[in-house]
C-alpha cells in the first residue's frame, strides 16, 4: 500500500485503545480535517484532495478496520456502523484531536454521521460526500426508511455479486469481466468519461484490493428468507453494517451542538441514488434481476431522498446544511471534478 503514496504524503500506524489505525498525513499543522473513505476502498482515495487543501488545514485520512493497512479486526454488524465510528473516535483520542472537521465518502458518510451523533462537540463541521442513506443500503422504501420486509430482505452480505467478491479476494487486476474490480471502478465509482493516467487508476485499484474479504469483512454473512430476493442480513461483516435492520441514523436533529453540514454529491451517481444500480429492488424493477414481485412487495430505495429528509429535519431543528450537486460527476466527485469538489469542501470548512 505505501508504494502508492504521492509525494508529500506520509503513512503512519497509530495505536489506539481499540486497534492500530493506519493514517495518511502531510506532516503540517493547522485545523485538523479527518477524511473517512467508503466501502471497498481506503485512505488512498483522498490523497489528491489532501494535497490540494489550503495550508491552514491539517488533513489526515484514516483506513477503517479491514481496509488499507489498519488492523483487520472483525466487524460486528449488529452495531450498524458503530464499530467503525468508535474506531474513528479512538483515533481522534490517540492523535490528540479534541475537535476536527470530518469528511466522509459513501459508507464513510454514514460513519462520520454516527461519530457526530456520539460526540457532536468534537465535530467542527461535517462534509458528506455521496453518503450512504441513513437507512443503509437496500430493503427499504419511503423517505423514512420503512422496511420492505421484516427480515431486511434485499440487503446485507448476500446482495454482493459473488464473482466480484471472488475477484477481489484473488487480487484480480484485469479488465476482462464486468465484475472485475477495475471494471466496477470504471462503471460505478465514476461516471462515463472519467479519465486518469494508468498510474493513478492503479493506485485506486490497489486501494480497492486492500479490502479484506470473508464473513467478518466484505461482504459479510447472510441468512435465507422466503421474501424476494431470498437473502437477508447476517450479523457480521461490511454489508450487514448497512442493512436497515442494523443501521438507522435517526434523531440527528436532537444533537447539541449542531455542526454545519455540507452535502456534496455527483448528479450521475449510480451507487447511492434513488435509482441505484446496486439496489436489487431497482434492478428487479427494470428487469435486470429475475423474479421481482413488484413495487408493493419490493419497492426500490429512494436513497438520496432519505438523506435529504434527515438533513431537512436537522435544519428544521436549528441545524444548518448546504447541498452541492456537481454536474457530470458520479459516486466520486473528489476524483472526477477535483476543483469543484475542493471549492465546495473548503467553503464548508470556512463557514464553520
Amino acid at each position: 500500500m505505501t508504494t502508492r503514496l504521492l509525494s508529500g504524503v506520509t503513512g503512519q500506524r497509530v495505536p489506539t485503545s481499540r486497534l492500530t489505525v493506519h493514517t495518511l498525513h502531510l506532516g503540517r499543522d493547522g485545523e485538523p480535517v479527518v477524511f473517512v473513505h467508503g466501502n471497498v476502498s481506503s485512505s488512498l482515495f483522498w490523497q489528491e484532495t489532501m494535497l490540494a487543501l489550503p495550508e491552514r488545514y491539517r488533513p489526515v485520512a484514516v483506513d477503517l478496520r479491514g481496509f488499507g493497512d489498519s488492523d483487520p479486526l472483525p466487524v460486528d454488524a449488529t452495531r450498524g456502523l458503530d464499530d467503525y465510528a468508535d474506531d474513528v473516535l479512538a483515533f481522534l483520542d490517540a492523535y490528540g484531536l479534541e475537535r476536527a472537521h470530518l469528511v466522509g465518502w459513501s459508507m464513510g458518510g454514514g460513519v462520520v454521521l454516527r461519530v457526530t451523533q456520539a460526540a457532536p462537540a468534537r465535530v467542527a463541521s461535517l462534509t458528506l460526500v455521496n453518503p450512504v442513506s441513513p437507512y443503509g443500503f437496500g430493503g427499504t422504501h419511503g423517505v423514512d426508511g420503512a422496511l420492505n420486509h421484516p427480515s431486511g430482505a434485499g440487503s446485507g452480505g448476500g446482495t454482493a455479486n459473488p464473482d466480484f467478491v471472488a475477484r477481489l479476494a484473488a487480487g484480480d487486476r484485469s479488465d476482462e469481466a464486468p465484475t472485475s474490480p477495475l471494471q466496477v471502478f470504471l462503471t460505478t465509482y465514476v461516471a462515463p468519461g472519467f479519465t486518469a493516467d494508468p498510474e493513478t487508476v492503479d493506485r485506486y485499484l490497489d486501494s480497492m484490493l486492500s479490502t479484506r474479504t470473508g464473513d467478518d469483512h466484505y461482504p459479510g454473512d447472510s441468512t435465507a428468507t422466503d421474501a424476494w430476493p431470498g437473502t437477508a442480513p447476517g450479523t457480521r461483516g461490511v454489508l450487514n453494517t448497512m442493512s436497515p435492520l442494523h443501521l438507522r441514523i435517526e434523531g440527528l436533529e436532537k444533537i447539541d451542538p449542531k455542526p454545519p453540514v455540507r452535502w456534496v454529491r455527483g448528479d450521475r451517481d449510480v451507487i447511492v441514488s434513488d435509482t441505484s444500480l446496486l439496489d436489487l429492488a431497482h434492478l428487479g424493477s427494470i428487469g435486470a434481476v429475475e423474479g421481482w414481485p413488484g413495487p408493493e412487495q419490493a419497492p426500490p430505495q429512494p436513497m438520496v431522498s432519505q438523506t435529504r429528509r434527515l438533513l431537512d429535519r436537522y435544519a428544521e431543528a436549528g441545524g444548518r446544511y448546504t447541498e452541492t450537486v456537481i454536474d457530470g460527476a458520479g459516486h466520486s466527485p473528489h476524483l472526477e471534478r477535483p476543483e469543484e469538489f475542493l471549492d465546495a469542501l473548503v467553503d464548508g470548512l470556512e463557514q464553520a
